[in-house]
């Protein structure tokens, strides 16, 4: 699936660009407070589903914008989990830091997922038990084995404007037990830098399936781990998550758990 996987988000990332390059004002509404969406999430969205549904009329797919629903997972069915622009509010301030990503899942295990940066032509990939790579070169977590030394990443919730009491209190934690803390608005390349080992660590809550899904399996074969908050593997509908090299993933946990 690799090669059709590339044709998707590189048809997907040209749409993107042209909104994204525009000299016009990109029109946003909003699906709840500062939870945006734009004509481009849309249209890229279509692009990769049609495209699927053309091919596997069989399969399932997990979307963003125009997907039913699902909090379960069915075997014997395989699901494509498509995010068609994760960071839409860094895409739509002309921040180059987005991405699309499409998950495939079989007999509810990610077996293969995809995430591209149009604006920075960065593509990550993995397929289960055949390692990770960045733009067709392998890549590992970092080695880091002391959370002092680590450099985290997160995001925030929509959420958090209205109830940013918990948000906030494990972003302090952090931000004085590690070496420093970044947020760069985007899980899903957030989860590919870890798997690169520019971050050792990373946390997040209240994210969909489709944010996670590639991101996660990146992680998981450049050598890392991946969690819910309770060291579980309910990530992809739990609503929390904790990525890492593996080396300071119990140090974030314990910091999480003594917390919330």
């Amino acid at each position: 699936m690799k090669n059709l996987l590339v044709q998707l988000v590189k048809k997907a990332g040209q749409v993107l660009l042209q909104y994204f390059n525009s000299q016009k004002e990109i029109t946003v509404s909003f699906k709840s407070k500062n939870n945006p969406v734009t004509i481009a999430d849309k249209k890229s969205e279509e692009i990769i589903k049609n495209t699927i549904l053309k091919k596997f009329p069989a399969d399932k797919i997990i979307c963003e914008e125009t997907c039913p629903t699902i909090d379960k997972l069915q075997n014997n069915i395989r699901y494509w989990v498509i995010d068609p622009l994760d960071g839409t509010v860094n895409f739509t301030h002309k921040l180059p830091i987005f991405c699309i990503s499409i998950g495939i899942i079989e007999n509810n295990e990610i077996i293969e997922g995809i995430v591209y940066n149009p604006a920075t032509e960065d593509l990550y990939y993995a397929k289960k038990g055949c390692g990770a790579f960045k733009n067709n070169k392998k890549i590992l977590v970092s080695k880091i084995k002391n959370l002092y030394n680590s450099l985290l990443v997160t995001g925030f919730p929509y959420y958090t404007h209205k109830n940013p009491k918990r948000v906030f209190k494990l972003f302090n934690k952090f931000a004085t037990t590690a070496q420093a803390v970044r947020r760069l608005g985007s899980a899903a390349l957030d989860l590919c830098m870890v798997a690169e080992g520019i971050f050792e660590g990373f946390w997040e809550e209240n994210l969909q399936i489709w944010d996670v899904a590639a991101g996660s399996l990146i992680v998981k074969e450049a050598g890392g781990k991946v969690t819910d908050y309770y060291g579980k593997e309910n990530y992809l509908f739990g609503k929390t998550i904790v990525a890492s090299n593996g080396k300071v993933h119990t140090q974030m946990l314990k910091i999480i758990n003594s917390l919330i």
